[in-house]
């Protein structure tokens, strides 16, 4: 069983940056596809972005295209996501996600397709 724990979330002003990381342990995650998704307060979780198991290839969602970038370091069993030119409409809830099978496509990313989840982190950017 894995275990994800996100750290790095914060309040900051709008135009600010901040670097959310995802640790996993109780097994290597460096074959799966990983992912970031938020919750904002009455909404449905939806996904932010991918990364594939080599971290060659990305993807993200539109509304954060060219301003958030996710990568990792898989000697460390870590994922990263770097998120710049924040705005208030990102705030929300952020979980890192471990897709259900090895080395899926980045474009396969529904909630339903990830299997194990993080406890969250709020990040929250005011105006």
């Amino acid at each position: 069983q894995v275990q994800l724990v996100e750290s790095g979330g914060g309040l900051v002003q709008a135009g600010g940056s901040l670097r959310l990381s995802c640790d996993a342990s109780g097994r290597t995650v460096t074959i799966y596809t990983m992912g970031w998704f938020r919750q904002a307060p009455g909404k449905e979780r939806e996904f932010v972005a991918t990364i594939s198991a080599s971290g060659s290839t990305t993807y993200y969602t539109d509304s954060v295209k060219g301003r958030f970038t996710i990568s990792r370091d898989n000697a460390k069993n870590t994922v990263y996501l770097q998120m710049n030119s924040l705005k208030p409409e990102d705030t929300a809830v952020y979980y890192c996600a471990l897709h259900r099978k090895p080395y899926m496509r980045v474009d396969v990313k529904g909630v339903a397709d990830f299997g194990s989840w993080g406890q969250g982190t709020q990040v929250t950017v005011s105006s």
